[in-house]
C-alpha cells in the first residue's frame, strides 16, 4: 500500500499513502458540483487582508496579506475577553461579583458616538453582565470598567495585554487599550504608558491566532458570542454579527450563516470593517478573519466565501491508522534478546484536514532515533512493549501552503514497539558469544585461504 524508502541514523523513511483515495474523490467531485463557484486554486475575497484557519489545529488553509497589520477596531477586545476569562478561571474575579463604574468609563457610555448600553454611575454591575455586553454589543464602557476591575487601571491592563500577546506568540501586535478605539477618542483618560494619538494594531494572523487561543481555552465564550440579543437594564440590545442564526429583523435574514457562533465585529474610520468569525458544522471549526473590508455587509459576505471555502473544499482524513505496520518495514532487529526481531507501528492514528483533489499529495516520513540502536543498527534487549523508538510525520509535498499558525506544519506520532523482548539470560548469551567468537575465526579463516589465492 506504502512506497517506502528506509534510512536509520538521520536517514528518513518515506512512503506514499492512499487510504481514502476514492472516499476523498468523490468528496471532492461532489464539493465542486454542488458549490461550481469555488476553485480549487483561489479565493476571491475582497478585503485588503483576510485568513481562514482550522480551529482545531491551527493549519492555515488561505491568507491573503494576512500579515499586513492593520488597525483591529474592536476585535481588540477579544483579547479583553481572554483575560476576563482568565482572571475568572484563577479566582481573582467571579462572575456573580458586582462593581461600580468609574466616571472615566460612564462618560464613555453617555457618549453617543460610541456603542453603549447605556452604564449608571449609581448602579452596580455583575461581572457577567459587563462581559456580555461587551461581547455581544460591543459596549466600549463595559469593557474598560471590566479593564479596571481586573488590574486596577486601563494603563495596568493594557501591559497585561501585550504581555499575553507575547505568551501567545502573536506574531504582529501592539495594544494600547482595552477597547479598540483610538486613544484620541478617550481624550484625556487615554491609558498612561501610551501615547494620546495611538491606535491598536495587529495583523489577520495575529486576531485568528487570538482567536485561537480564546475558542481553544475558553469555549465557554461561543456561548456568549452566540446570542443575538441581550436583556440589559430594561433594554434589549442587539449582536453586531449579523451572521448568527436566529438575528432579529427580517433584513438581517441575507446573513445568517449555519453554525456561526462568535466572534467578534469592529469598526473605526481608521480600521474600517472588520471581522473574526468562526462556524462549526459536524464537528469541523474554522475561524475566519477579514479586516479593511468595504462596508458592514461586505465584511460578512467575505467571511461566507471564506468559510463556504473551508466546509466544501475541506475533509478530516486518517491517512495512516493507529498501529499499522508498514509493508517490508514493520521490524527492527532485536539484540541479545529472547527474540531477534520486534514488531513497530505508530502509537496514534495520523490525519490531516485534506483538500479535495489533494490526496496525493502527502508523504508519511518514519524516522528511526538514533539513540535507540547501537552501531550495527539494533535494538539492544530488554525491549518494552511501547517503547519509543523514532517518530512518523504527515509531510505535504503539493504546492500550496500556508503553514500552521501553533506549531510546525504535519502532524507527528511516536512509532512504538508492538511487542516486548526480554533479554537473555546468561547462558544463551555465553552460546551466542561463543558462536560469534567462532563465526569471527572462521570468517578470518576463509579471508585469509581467499588472500593465498
Amino acid at each position: 500500500m506504502h512506497n517506502l524508502r528506509v534510512e536509520v541514523e538521520k536517514v528518513t523513511q518515506r512512503f506514499k499513502t492512499s487510504i481514502a483515495l476514492i472516499m476523498s474523490l468523490l468528496i471532492g467531485i461532489f464539493a465542486v458540483s454542488a458549490n461550481p463557484g469555488h476553485t480549487y486554486a483561489s479565493v476571491d475575497v475582497g478585503a485588503k487582508s483576510a485568513i481562514l484557519v482550522d480551529a482545531e489545529s491551527g493549519k492555515i488553509l488561505f491568507e491573503k496579506e494576512a500579515d499586513l497589520t492593520l488597525p483591529p477596531a474592536s476585535m481588540t477586545k477579544m483579547m479583553t475577553e481572554y483575560l476576563v476569562m482568565e482572571a475568572v478561571e484563577e479566582g481573582k474575579i467571579s462572575w456573580d461579583q458586582k462593581t461600580p463604574v468609574s466616571q472615566y468609563a460612564f462618560d464613555i457610555s453617555a457618549n453617543p458616538e460610541f456603542s453603549g448600553v447605556g452604564l449608571r454611575l449609581d448602579e452596580q454591575y455583575t461581572v457577567r453582565e459587563l462581559y456580555e455586553a461587551m461581547a455581544i454589543n460591543s459596549d466600549n464602557a463595559t469593557t474598560i470598567a471590566l479593564a479596571e476591575l481586573v488590574a486596577g487601571t486601563e494603563g495596568e491592563f493594557v501591559k497585561m495585554m501585550n504581555a499575553k500577546a507575547e505568551e501567545m506568540g502573536l506574531p504582529d501586535y501592539e495594544f494600547v487599550n482595552a477597547t479598540g478605539l483610538n486613544n484620541n477618542h478617550l481624550g484625556d483618560n487615554y491609558p498612561e504608558g501610551t501615547d494620546p494619538d495611538a491606535t491598536n494594531m495587529m495583523s489577520a494572523k495575529s486576531a485568528a491566532l487570538l482567536a485561537y487561543h480564546l475558542t481553544n481555552d475558553y469555549p465557554e465564550a461561543l456561548e456568549v458570542s452566540s446570542k443575538p440579543t441581550l436583556e440589559f437594564a430594561d433594554q434589549t440590545v442587539t449582536n453586531w454579527n449579523w451572521m448568527l442564526p436566529g438575528m432579529p429583523g427580517q433584513n438581517l435574514k441575507q446573513f445568517e450563516y449555519e453554525g456561526m457562533d462568535g466572534l467578534k465585529t469592529g469598526y473605526t474610520e481608521l480600521a474600517g470593517n472588520t471581522f473574526t468569525g468562526t462556524a462549526e458544522r459536524d464537528g469541523q471549526r474554522f475561524i475566519s478573519v477579514v479586516m479593511k473590508s468595504e462596508s458592514r455587509s461586505s465584511r460578512f459576505n467575505q467571511t461566507r466565501t471564506l468559510l463556504d471555502y473551508g466546509f466544501n473544499q475541506f475533509t478530516r482524513q486518517e491517512l495512516l491508522a493507529a498501529g499499522e505496520t508498514v509493508e517490508d518495514q514493520d521490524s527492527l532487529s532485536v539484540t541479545k534478546g529472547k527474540e531477534d526481531a520486534v514488531a513497530i507501528e505508530t502509537s496514534e492514528a495520523l490525519s490531516t484536514l485534506l483538500k479535495s483533489g489533494e490526496q496525493e499529495e502527502y508523504e508519511v516520513e518514519f524516522v528511526i532515533s538514533e539513540d535507540q540502536l547501537n552501531e550495527d543498527g539494533e535494538l539492544v534487549a530488554p525491549v518494552e512493549k511501547g517503547q519509543k523508538i523514532g517518530t512518523a510525520k504527515l509531510v505535504y509535498t503539493g504546492d500550496e501552503s500556508y503553514g500552521n499558525l501553533v506549531k510546525e506544519e504535519g502532524q507527528t506520532v511516536d512509532i512504538v514497539t508492538s511487542e516486548a523482548v526480554e533479554k537473555a539470560n546468561w547462558f544463551m548469551l555465553m552460546l551466542g558469544g561463543i558462536g560469534e567468537f567462532f563465526s569471527d575465526i572462521f570468517t578470518g579463516a576463509v579471508d585469509m585461504v581467499k588472500g593465498w589465492f
